[in-house]
């Protein structure tokens, strides 16, 4: 059965089978046609609910209930045109042929279509880029690879950057250059992305997954201290979603057993931490570049670190092992992890703008907090007034009040044309992991099944987050169309 045909019914349809092929579908709207196959009449969820409350039996006819006034279009009409009927309070439009058929269907998502993020390429990226290629310089030697690491060092006031292919990568080459390796464990939160998981394993050491705090999902400094091992050599905290962890408490820890502190930045890039950015507080720190993060180079990732000596082990890594001084000499069996002259121009001209583009997360995150933050079973990720959050990604969780599930609202949502995608999944569940012990890390868990990510990128309009709130409000003042 096409994605079409699962929104018609035949007029001599049931109630019950309304409801159950609303609840099937993704589209929030059915068609009813008779014998002939001509479109008589419509059911959108909200004409369901009232034939819900009027009926007295869900095996009643749903012709007695359906909308016979339904706004319709050819499709002989110019796209375009058709468009045109689409608005806030008409959502669904069929398209009908010459015979009155339905043999399409318009959508609110057709007109306006949010995702979840979009790179701002607006600035100076073409014109640094067009200079790579007319100067042939598009490899990993250029001018601007040395630029981007100056300038991302400079922002956070620390001595050395080194830019490399991605965020993994970064992750990765930090922890083999500080000497992590086999028999030795790092411990990471179980919430994040598995990037942060996978660094450890191929650097050869063991990840231990700790639980994170309820409030602002970021790894808790208390099960850290009862995760540690004569083994553990480093602690790995990701600054979730924009908002720092509690580096104050984590740094102690490492200070009072002698352990390496490595920040996962990848999401992170502009927030502070009692006035210090995120980044600065271990011995190195991991930025990523990818194309949904708040700069972005495409692919890409930096490497900050204070300490000279490592600075110069990771960029001899960085290039099979060799140095500049003497090419094609390998003092160790290093990786490609480099970064192109073209990402790093890319990288060059988002930095231009870096200051924009968290003033304008800040603003959508205020719109959102307040929008969301006073509906009724809406939990924030808590930032607390030591902190300044990134905003890289807005995310909440849904009380257990709330009627929908997480990714029942994912659906409704995406019938109003915005994108959503759940939390993360907590790390210590999944089957690349699982020969981990992990022990129970249950605010995870409830984080993870109840959590969802909302549309936040730079190339986004404040009215559209306004938009968003809106649209959640809807959803969840709703009443759920019952299981038929």
């Amino acid at each position: 059965m096409s994605d079409f045909s699962r929104q018609t019914l035949p007029l001599s349809s049931t109630l019950r089978q309304v409801l159950q092929r609303l609840n099937e579908g993704v589209s929030g709207s059915v068609f009813i046609v008779d014998e002939s196959g001509r479109m008589v009449g419509m059911f959108t969820d909200g004409d369901a609910r009232r034939a819900v409350l009027a009926s007295e039996s869900l095996e009643e006819p749903a012709s007695g209930y359906m909308n016979t006034s339904f706004t319709s279009v050819s499709e002989t009409m110019p796209h375009e045109d058709r468009l045109k009927f689409l608005n806030e309070r008409i959502r669904h439009v069929p398209v009908l042929d010459e015979r009155g058929r339905p043999v399409d269907m318009l959508s609110w998502a057709q007109l306006w279509r949010l995702p979840l993020v979009e790179p701002s390429l607006g600035g100076n990226e073409l014109k640094y880029v067009t200079e790579c290629i007319k100067t042939n310089w598009i490899s990993s030697q250029g001018a601007f690879v040395n630029r981007f690491e100056s300038e991302f060092a400079a922002y956070h006031g620390i001595s050395e950057a080194i830019a490399v292919s991605n965020g993994t990568t970064a992750l990765h080459l930090a922890l083999v250059a500080m000497g992590v390796g086999e028999g030795d464990e790092v411990i990471v939160p179980s919430l994040t992305f598995g990037a942060t998981a996978n660094a450890v394993i191929h650097a050869g050491a063991t990840p231990v997954f700790a639980d994170v705090l309820e409030g602002d999902w970021t790894i808790d400094p208390e099960d850290v201290r009862g995760k540690l091992t004569n083994r553990t050599k480093a602690i790995l905290p990701v600054h979730l979603y924009g908002v720092p962890a509690q580096m104050d408490l984590l740094v102690d820890i490492a200070d009072e057993h002698g352990l390496i502190v490595l920040e996962d930045c990848a999401e992170s890039l502009g927030a502070r931490f009692k006035g210090a950015l995120s980044g600065t507080f271990g011995l190195a720190s991991a930025f990523s570049f990818f194309a949904n993060k708040t700069i972005t180079t495409g692919e890409g990732g930096m490497i900050l670190t204070s300490d000279e000596a490592l600075a110069d082990r990771i960029r001899l890594l960085r290039d099979h092992g060799m140095r500049k001084e003497r090419r094609y000499w390998h003092e160790e069996a290093g990786y490609n992890y480099r970064i192109t002259n073209m990402q790093s121009a890319v990288g060059c001209a988002q930095m231009e703008r870096l200051d924009d583009f968290l003033e304008h997360r800040k603003k959508l995150g205020a719109i959102y907090r307040e929008g969301l933050g006073k509906l009724p079973g809406i939990r924030l990720q808590e930032i607390g007034p030591d902190r300044t959050s990134s905003f890289w990604l807005f995310s909440v969780v849904l009380g257990e009040e709330v009627a929908y599930t997480r990714d029942e609202l994912m659906q409704e949502l995406l019938k109003e044309g915005i994108e959503s995608r759940p939390v993360f999944y907590p790390l210590h569940v999944q089957p690349a992991y699982r020969k981990f012990e992990a022990g129970d890390c249950p605010v995870s868990d409830r984080i993870s099944s109840r959590g969802i990510s909302l549309p936040t990128s730079n190339h986004m309009g404040l009215e559209e987050a306004e938009r968003v709130c809106k649209a959640v409000a809807s959803i969840l003042s709703r009443a759920k169309l019952p299981e038929a």
